[in-house]
């Protein structure tokens, strides 16, 4: 009598991980099924019985990846603290976290799929939103600030928004191109002294 196959038994927390690099280095494009399957050392089927599709699996590797390496930016909901002080250590920490060589450098909701074929725009989309939250965040801290007179108003929100945001995740191309943190963290110096914050 012939045996049953007994399903292959595999770390499903590492393999999201190991997927997260994958998807961080590469992006979600350019990363294929092939290679996610050998990096999390499982066969097809049980890389569809764990996660259903790539998308899936993206899907779990963007909430890994907010409760781990994008907490760097949960400061700036942090009512607790001077949304100035917020803003400072939201900006050197991304940059910190950005150019760790233990990891991919850049910032993966920036990275992975921003650039994707017309039929994965709605991947596209899933890290637009994930990036939304973040400006949510990062506007209602400068409105905290400029109602305490912590920030200025010559600047209205938004716009200060959109320029803090714009350098925060511009460090992602300057991490991969091999910028330092050093040079980086004194931009930040630069920023928030030019922006008044």
């Amino acid at each position: 009598m012939a045996r049953t196959g007994r399903p292959r038994v595999f770390d499903k927390e590492l393999a999201i991980s190991k997927a997260m690099v994958l998807y961080w280095e590469q992006g979600f494009d350019s990363t294929s099924l092939a290679q996610l399957k050998e990096a999390m050392g499982i066969s097809s089927a049980s890389f569809y019985a764990a996660f259903g599709s790539k998308e899936n699996l993206f899907k779990e590797v963007i909430d890994r990846y907010n409760t781990s390496y994008g907490k760097v930016t949960d400061c700036l909901a942090d009512t607790s603290i001077k949304s100035k002080v917020a803003i400072e250590k939201a900006l050197r920490q991304t940059a910190k976290m950005q150019t760790d060589s233990s990891h991919p450098t850049g910032c993966m909701l920036v990275l992975s799929a921003n650039v994707c074929s017309e039929k994965n725009n709605h991947v596209r989309d899933l890290v637009f939103k994930e990036r939304s939250l973040v400006r949510l965040n990062l506007e209602e801290c400068i409105i905290r600030g400029q109602e305490n007179g912590e920030i200025t108003r010559e600047v209205k929100a938004d716009v200060l928004c959109t320029l803090i945001e714009a350098f925060m995740y511009g460090i992602s191309t300057q991490a991969r191109d091999g910028i330092s943190y050093k040079s980086i963290d004194q931009a930040i110096t630069q920023i928030i002294k030019t922006c008044d914050i």
